[in-house]
């Protein structure tokens, strides 16, 4: 474990309670602080924001999306860096979502979201 990820705080969005929970799991053995929402408004409506160092962000959720949020964030000039995460989105979207970010898409290896993390935070 490397100390950069003792430091990161790792805040994971989607609304499929099982990925919540494994990447929740995994990220905590690399050493991450993990803070987990079911939704983009539940996380706005949080105090998470501040604290969050990084975001992965599922494309498709009911309500506001993954780039939605990102796009809402921007708004308010919040910058967090973002991991897209995804299953089944449109084209179109996931080319949005890599103008943004990087884009994982479901399943993907443990080494492969590190690797999106680390590369989202380095500045």
């Amino acid at each position: 474990m490397n100390s950069m990820a003792n430091s990161l705080r790792i805040t994971i969005i989607d609304d499929d309670q099982s990925v919540r929970e494994s990447l929740l799991d995994l990220l905590e053995v690399y050493g991450y602080s993990v803070k987990t929402f079911a939704s983009a408004n539940e996380f706005l409506e949080s105090s998470a924001i501040p604290d969050t160092n990084c975001l992965l962000l599922d494309i498709s959720m009911p309500g506001m999306g993954g780039v939605a949020l990102n796009h809402e964030l921007k708004r308010r000039a919040i910058e967090i860096p973002v991991v897209f995460m995804t299953g089944h989105a449109q084209e179109a979207v996931i080319n949005e979502a890599k103008k943004a970010g990087t884009c994982l898409f479901k399943p993907f290896a443990s080494r492969e979201l590190r690797s999106a993390i680390e590369l989202a935070v380095t500045p």
